[in-house]
């Protein structure tokens, strides 16, 4: 049987791992495709999926406009934060007027967190690009001011000491009602319809089996949380692998929308005409 290669970019993160376990451990059946996952961080995948290097792929949704011509939102896979997300810390406590005047770490320039955090201070802010997982330890030596954190830091900053300047889940959902739609999963244009519909539904089904399997993808999830126990991986899991993650559902597709309209009208990234998802039902 000839097979067809589908290579599938996601971070390595307890989530994202949870997400694909069944994909990634040959758990449900995939026919004539071979899923082939290649493990990098999300700003990473936002630049390989600008040069249209992997049939599927996670980015981040501050990516998308950019990408869009050539990648279709799949309507599975999203991170959400519902009423949290992102978020700046900082040795001691501080405000966010006082944050204007920070040097701050951030993971990237097309991460969400870093549109977000634009959305909220403005575009003129000084800022130096770190790996998302060396963050922490920039603002706990001095090295910078604050630091925007991203993935398992948001569980793990207090044990150095840092103090919470804001969440901007929480800051987005007071300011619009709605969660704040950090990833997603996008599907390259050029497989044709009937190949990204059958993606899309593998994809669900593994995001499902996932759920319905917790305790076995979990501990195959823990094997990427860096400085996490198995509680603090479930509790991390559960904040970004839920019912948003099998769905955007009407509410989620709303919200990106609604990030993407207000993140063109502050001049930071392009105008879509309109923001399209695959229909695999």
């Amino acid at each position: 049987m000839t097979t067809t290669l589908i290579r599938v970019g996601h971070s390595p993160d307890p989530d994202d791992a949870f997400m694909f376990y069944a994909l990634a451990h040959g758990k449900i059946a995939t026919g004539d495709l071979e899923f082939r996952h290649e493990l990098q961080d999300i700003e990473t995948l936002n630049q390989r999926a600008r040069r249209r290097e992997l049939e599927v792929t996670a980015v981040s949704l501050h990516a998308y406009p950019y990408i869009a011509a050539d990648y279709a939102l799949l309507p599975t896979g999203c991170s959400m934060g519902d009423q949290y997300g992102p978020m700046v810390v900082a040795r001691h406590p501080m405000t966010v007027d006082e944050l204007r005047a920070s040097t701050i770490a951030i993971p990237g320039i097309l991460t969400t967190a870093f549109l977000t955090l634009n959305l909220l201070l403005g575009r003129d802010f000084k800022y130096v690009v770190v790996p998302f997982d060396q963050i922490l330890e920039e603002v706990s030596s001095g090295r910078v001011d604050a630091g925007l954190i991203i993935h398992e830091g948001q569980l793990t900053f207090g044990t150095l000491g840092l103090h919470l300047v804001v969440d901007l889940g929480v800051w987005w959902q007071e300011s619009t009602g709605l969660p704040l739609p950090l990833g997603g999963n996008v599907v390259r244009r050029d497989l044709g319809n009937d190949l990204i519909v059958r993606v899309s539904r593998l994809l669900r089904q593994s995001i499902q089996y996932a759920l319905d399997h917790r305790s076995d993808a979990l501990d195959y999830a823990l094997q990427y949380g860096r400085d996490l126990d198995g509680p603090l991986a479930d509790r991390f899991v559960g904040m970004y692998v839920n019912k948003w993650t099998l769905d955007y559902g009407d509410r989620g597709r709303a919200a990106v929308r609604e990030l993407l309209r207000r993140g063109a009208e502050a001049g930071i990234v392009p105008t879509l005409p309109s923001v399209d998802f695959v229909n695999d039902a």
